[in-house]
């Protein structure tokens, strides 16, 4: 039995482009410290979906509107 659902390409899903992020040492506690207060066991997820969720919310704002 195939367990891949028709149509879902995994492949378009593989993370495969690789980006590098600096901060400075009040930027790294205040990460450190949220993720410890909320339990946040992945910081790589956590990071990608922040860094995604403000680029989704600003094309949200900038789509035209027709009023």
């Amino acid at each position: 039995m195939n367990s891949r659902r028709r149509g879902f390409n995994t492949e378009k899903l593989k993370r495969v482009h690789r980006k590098e992020i600096l901060f400075n040492t009040s930027e790294l506690e205040a990460i450190n410290h949220y993720c410890k207060r909320y339990k946040v066991r992945n910081k790589s997820k956590f990071l990608r979906e922040a860094i995604i969720s403000k680029i989704l919310n600003k094309f949200d704002q900038d789509y035209p509107r027709l009023f």
